[in-house]
């Protein structure tokens, strides 16, 4: 059983050839990552990269809508892929606000895959916000900026060329900063081994001294916000991958049937309300409300998978198995805090 919303149009040959390619190398991506394994660089051959890109500046500039089920069919293929994908294109829409000639210098490469970028600004959002004082700093030096401190979650930067770091500064508020990852003074740690998901090669960097090669001030309509579109666009493809498993599974068992019918019927509500959203100017609270029925979903689709595997499903390597440690990456992932206090009263019963 599966909602013929998310699923790659017959007319979008490329995302469905993507889509194809992408589930061959699942397997190399969730260990290796994207860049190692192809993924990347199929993405941007296809022009998949591209539609994130605005066409003045080298890229096809797809609409919301377009991009948001672009997301969902890749997380549905390889969520470890989806995941690089949406980094990169946090970090492309950061460059888009820039002026005319950094945005020119930057996004026609970017599009075309012959750099690869990704985005270091959960400390902006929602990482080490209890410290009461900014994780990376960026004060002036002479005529360009100093960046000093930690991006404590930064996916993809052992594979990328540059990456798109959020810092706070004295007198101007929060600014972004391009900075090349062969840069004097940065220093990226180990890629951390996660409960899931430790192919993205997700890892803190650490700054000391190093200067920017281009500083963007972000208008607070343009900043990247926690709660967006592309977090719920994962979490309901990775639904999906996981609602098809239970729909197999029924047709060998009929006492699932309902259950199959139940998720997928939530599955093509949830898909709709998405759609609408990204056509129209959604509101934040209605955009957390998004994530937390997509939170809401992943998780139950990820645990029905599980009871429908039976004990099949519970050794490493199943399907299921992954999938439902997939679905938990969503609850620290960027999540709103209003989400995540929601989700905590749910849990405690309150």
């Amino acid at each position: 059983m599966t909602s013929p919303d998310l699923a790659p149009r017959a007319t979008d040959e490329p995302l469905r050839v993507a889509c194809e390619r992408l589930r061959e190398i699942a397997d190399r991506s969730a260990v290796d990552g994207p860049w190692q394994s192809g993924g990347m660089r199929l993405l941007a051959d296809l022009g998949i990269l591209g539609r994130f890109v605005p066409a003045d500046c080298g890229g096809s500039g797809a609409s919301e809508p377009r991009l948001v089920a672009t997301l969902a069919s890749l997380a549905h293929a390889c969520l470890t892929t989806a995941l690089a994908v949406s980094q990169w294109a946090a970090a492309v829409r950061v460059i888009t606000t820039a002026k005319a000639p950094v945005r020119a210098a930057l996004l026609p490469a970017l599009a075309r895959g012959e750099t690869f970028t990704t985005v270091g600004i959960s400390q902006l959002t929602t990482s080490r916000q209890h410290l009461g004082r900014p994780a990376l700093m960026a004060d002036r030096d002479g005529d360009g900026w100093r960046l000093d401190g930690l991006c404590p979650w930064v996916t993809g930067a052992e594979a990328c060329d540059t990456i798109v770091a959020g810092a706070m500064t004295p007198t101007e508020g929060q600014m972004f900063f391009m900075v090349s990852t062969a840069a004097t003074g940065l220093a990226i740690d180990c890629p951390l081994n996660m409960l899931a998901l430790s192919g993205s090669r997700t890892a803190a960097v650490r700054f000391r001294a190093v200067r920017p090669t281009h500083a963007i001030a972000s208008p607070e309509p343009n900043a990247p916000r926690t709660g967006g579109l592309a977090t719920t666009a994962l979490a309901i493809g990775s639904a999906r991958a996981a609602i098809e498993i239970v729909g197999r599974e029924a047709g060998r068992r009929d006492g699932l049937a309902p259950i199959a019918a139940g998720l997928s019927e939530d599955l093509a509500d949830l898909t709709g309300r998405l759609d609408r959203a990204a056509s129209t100017a959604a509101s934040a609270s209605e955009r957390e409300g998004l994530r937390a029925a997509a939170n809401d979903l992943v998780l139950r689709a990820g645990q029905a998978t599980l009871a429908a595997s039976k004990g099949a499903g519970f050794v490493r390597g199943h399907p299921a198995e992954r999938l439902v440690r997939e679905s938990l990456f969503f609850l620290v992932w960027s999540c709103p805090q209003a989400v995540t206090d929601a989700l905590l009263c749910d849990l405690a019963g309150r």
